[in-house]
């Protein structure tokens, strides 16, 4: 490794801790969610969603806001997020399109778990990722996807799955989530550079976690939170 190239790595590392760090605000949504209606949350986050698709189209094309966004934001960015030819969205807008999505199709505690898996599970496979992974999973692809960052996903999937409300708590319950949580990691790695993570992940999840319940546990209603 060349200095420079060590240089680059500290940079893109530090980075990455202060895109995680804020990515942890999101955790307001699964939480705020849980006190209120499906109708409130909605009626809350499509407006805010449809708020920041604007504003990150614009910044391509709006000079008045591409520099003030830039100036207060373009440091979080990745290269593929100022993709000029594909307009591409940053994180923060697909996170939110992500929690519209799931909101809308998952029961109440599928949506807060799959959203708490991917706040947690997502920076910690990221930064453990940076920091430690050293064993590609595709290295003829050139993904960045590491065995160690998969391990640190499942590991905190598993702890959000412990942290997230259960129908009756039963251990296969938390056993469930485990399984999602495993599917989860591969969706995180098998969609780079197909569907952005943000997406992909809580789906991922969730569709996992429900079909299992439906499977092993049917007489659970996994409409409890309503």
């Amino acid at each position: 490794m060349t200095e420079q190239t060590a240089v680059h790595d500290r940079v893109d590392f530090k980075a990455e801790l202060v895109r995680k760090a804020i990515h942890l605000v999101s955790l307001a949504i699964p939480l705020v969610y849980y006190f209120i209606p499906r109708s409130i949350a909605l009626w809350i986050l499509i407006p805010m969603t449809s708020a920041f698709i604007i504003i990150d189209l614009a910044r391509y094309d709006v000079p008045p806001i591409s520099k003030l966004f830039y100036k207060f934001f373009g440091f979080l960015l990745r290269s593929h997020e100022v993709d000029g030819k594909k307009h591409a969205l940053n994180g923060a807008t697909y996170m939110l399109i992500s929690a519209v999505i799931c909101v809308i199709i998952f029961p109440k505690f599928i949506m807060i778990s799959s959203f708490t898996v991917l706040i947690l599970a997502d920076a910690s496979s990221a930064v453990f990722g940076k920091r430690f992974g050293r064993h590609k999973i595709f290295p003829n692809l050139g993904t960045p996807k590491s065995y160690e960052g998969s391990l640190a996903f499942v590991i905190a999937a598993i702890v959000a799955v412990a942290l997230t409300p259960k129908v009756e708590y039963l251990f296969a319950e938390y056993l469930i989530g485990a399984g999602a949580g495993v599917v989860g990691a591969a969706a995180e790695v098998l969609s780079y550079k197909i569907v952005d993570d943000n997406i992909a992940v809580p789906v991922a999840f969730g569709l996992t976690m429900w079909a299992l319940y439906i499977l092993f546990l049917p007489q659970l209603n996994v409409f409890f939170l309503g």
